[in-house]
């Protein structure tokens, strides 16, 4: 007949491993979350072959985006009177950048390092979410420190660059 102290270290073990499970598979799907959302923009920037790259010119800024005229730089690129690029707090009226566009002809990506840590600006934060979830609900401070202060850096690199 087992006994109640055997018994509580069996309960007690099934609750660690069931908080292991569900705490582990939160932050795989935070990561997860962080790269599919980060990779809708950076497979543009990232994997350029093949891809029509040029420069914007923004012209005009509206609240979601920018308009300006493209010109190429690689060869079989056609020059556009308007391509829309993404508003953000690094894009200004009258200034140039370096784009990919996307396959639709009419939206462009900021390339480059700055478009690369900015593409990636996603998975930053999931990083620094899922540490959080790795420190508190596993209980491995290390592996959290080492995926916040990475995603802060990447977070802080791409504000630096952008």
């Amino acid at each position: 007949m087992p006994s109640a102290v055997s018994s509580s270290r069996g309960s007690s073990a099934a609750l660690r491993l069931g908080r292991f499970a569900v705490m582990g598979t939160v932050a795989v799907l935070i990561l997860i979350a962080g790269v599919r959302a980060s990779w809708g923009t950076a497979h543009y920037v990232m994997l350029t072959k093949g891809r029509e790259q040029g420069a914007v010119t923004v012209e005009s800024c509206g609240e979601q985006t920018c308009t300006g005229a493209y010109t190429p730089v690689s060869p079989g690129s056609q020059p556009r009177a308007e391509v829309v690029l993404e508003n953000n707090a690094a894009v200004a009226k009258g200034r140039t950048y370096t784009v990919v566009m996307k396959p639709s002809g009419t939206e462009a990506v900021r390339s480059g390092p700055a478009g690369i840590l900015y593409a990636w600006v996603p998975l930053g934060g999931a990083l620094m979410l899922a540490s959080v979830v790795v420190a508190g609900g596993l209980l491995r401070t290390r592996p959290a420190w080492v995926m916040g202060l990475s995603g802060v850096a990447l977070v802080t690199a791409a504000f630096l660059v952008v």
